[in-house]
């Protein structure tokens, strides 16, 4: 069955909002076994609203709009898909009330615009929007169904999963399960991954599975996709390719599902070893601290850090040498090690770690040019090291690739891993 989503917004054209709800909802439409065969994103022209409308009914079983649907004069959507179905108004009482006791709650006076956002198609199907107050309005016509929905992502995520969705699976029955299984790995590159570890793996595919690399700053995630009558079925598909790349990669491996992160991969880690961990930042100004802190629990095993940005700070928080500082400067070896070392005796735990660099895009020298980052590990009764790298000019990949980089080296540390990342190489003090 095929789908068309259409994202309406002149804001989205200019680049003011990124068009996030398309992205989640063509993973969402996958998942329930839809094919979305056409993404449109066009500006608040109510010609042009109606046209992409009527062409994607016309070619898809079913199109789902987000956008277009608050108060304001420049929201078109509703008036286009009532023009475009010549379909007079009619006043859904169950959102008019939902929207006064709404306003009435949080002391907002309602106005003539908000009542009119109550107002519906007569030939619509109101979804209730409870997590706002713009309802989704769903469509049979010339043979399609059409979802028209709100562009607030958390108001447009309720009624996909809510609304839509049940109704999805009621006309179109179950459809073949679409299943997407995700390995994530650090430490190496995409080409590495491909050609030198995981090779051809050709012979451990099934009909219907298919794998994809998708590379970010520190690392590189393995979609594994595979169909089946229910999601047990699909799974089941991919034991025999997931089991080959374990054995050909697994030491790069920190862990699987889409949203699992290194940081959450340090702290089980952490939490398996009954150890505390603490980060001195400089370069990444707080970032690694942000990732521990992202997890909740992450109380279990992060006690906290110190962002010495200024050199001052390092010599005063962290005990950082101002002879090192005035001879071999703050991105370095000796300064690194100190800073590992100094935070995890400031803050009372097993393992410290560090970052200072030259992030750009200026700063840099000869000597020491943009990108040019130190990274400090140190444990109680364990390893103490630093480690260098060369990342780019741009000053946001910097800190990302840095951040990445030493949660992974922490991650092989704990690990026992002697290899380090992207063949990196300890320098003991």
């Amino acid at each position: 069955m095929k789908v068309q989503i259409i994202s309406i917004g002149n804001e989205l054209l200019i680049g003011d909002t990124v068009n996030t709800n398309a992205a989640w909802m063509g993973n969402f439409l996958t998942g329930l076994g839809f094919t979305v065969s056409r993404v449109h994103t066009i500006s608040d022209d109510l010609s042009l609203i109606k046209d992409t409308i009527s062409q994607g009914m016309s070619e898809a079983d079913f199109v789902v709009t987000t956008g277009g649907l608050g108060p304001t004069h420049d929201d078109m959507t509703k008036k286009a898909v009532a023009e475009l179905f010549s379909s007079d108004y009619k006043l859904d009482k169950r959102t008019l009330d939902y929207i006064k006791a709404l306003f009435e709650k949080r002391n907002i006076p309602f106005s003539k615009s908000n009542h009119a956002q109550a107002e519906v198609p007569e030939s619509a199907d109101v979804l209730f929007n409870k997590m706002g107050t713009a309802p989704g309005m769903w469509f049979h016509e010339k043979g399609a169904y059409l979802a028209v929905l709100p562009g607030v992502p958390n108001e447009m995520k309720y009624l996909m999963q809510e609304r839509v969705a049940p109704r999805l699976r009621k006309v179109f029955g179950e459809l073949e399960y679409l299943y997407s299984h995700y390995i994530k790995t650090a430490g190496i590159g995409e080409s590495t991954l491909s050609d030198e570890i995981l090779g051809d793996l050709s012979d451990h595919y099934k009909s219907g599975i298919s794998m994809a690399y998708l590379p970010a700053p520190g690392g590189v995630t393995l979609r594994l996709n595979s169909s089946g009558a229910n999601k047990q079925e699909a799974q089941k598909q991919l034991e025999m390719l997931r089991d080959e790349i374990y054995r050909k990669a697994g030491k790069y491996i920190y862990g699987e599902g889409k949203d699992y992160s290194i940081s959450e991969s340090v702290g089980d880690l952490l939490k398996e070893k009954g150890l505390r961990i603490a980060v001195a930042e400089s370069c990444t100004g707080g970032a690694i601290a942000n990732a521990f802190t992202d997890i909740s629990g992450s109380s279990d095993y992060f006690d906290g850090g110190v962002i010495s940005y200024a050199n001052h700070v390092k010599v005063k928080q962290l005990g950082v040498s101002q002879e090192d500082l005035d001879t071999v400067g703050a991105v370095s070896k000796e300064v690194a090690l100190q800073m590992a070392k100094g935070v995890a005796e400031q803050l009372d735990t097993e393992i410290g770690i560090s970052t200072t660099g030259i992030a750009g895009p200026g700063g840099g020298s000869k000597e020491k040019p943009v990108g040019t980052v130190w990274m400090g590990f140190y444990q109680k009764e364990g390893s103490h090291f630093a480690i260098k790298a060369m990342f780019t000019k741009d000053r946001l990949i910097n800190k990302e690739r840095t951040k990445m980089t030493l949660l992974e080296i922490t991650r092989r540390e704990l690990k026992g891993i002697a290899e380090m990342p992207y063949d990196l190489k300890k320098q003991l003090p």
